[in-house]
């Protein structure tokens, strides 16, 4: 069973920077897409960044230009670096793989929470 593992995520006030790391066990995400989304309080899960395997790249409208996705296969991690960052944000993050956008995949990692301050 493969499973996902999220890290990075804290306090930190408006306009600062977090980098969100997911550690897959095995080397999964060099043969799936990976990405993240966000659940925050009282609202739905929506999906934030998606990177595939051969690195194409996507992004929310409300992220674009502020958030950047990686991989680096070696270590089995997929990263997401945050700019910018807006109480907006704040929610709890959740590494996914073999899906994308709407369509997530059917496995999660146990998520991280991230919280901007104004």
């Amino acid at each position: 069973q493969v499973q996902l593992v999220e890290s990075g995520g804290g306090l930190v006030q408006a306009g600062g920077s977090l980098r969100l790391s997911c550690v897959a066990s095995g080397s999964f995400f060099s043969t799936r897409a990976a990405g993240w989304y966000r659940q925050a309080p009282g609202k739905e899960r929506e999906w934030v960044s998606g990177i595939t395997t051969f690195g194409s790249t996507g992004y929310a409208d409300s992220v674009k230009g502020r958030f950047t996705i990686s991989r680096d296969s070696a270590k089995n991690t997929v990263y997401l670096q945050m700019n910018s960052l807006k109480p907006e944000d704040t929610a709890v993050y959740y590494c996914n793989s073999g899906g994308w956008s709407t369509k997530p995949g059917n496995i999660w990692g146990q998520g991280t929470q991230v919280t901007v301050s104004s």
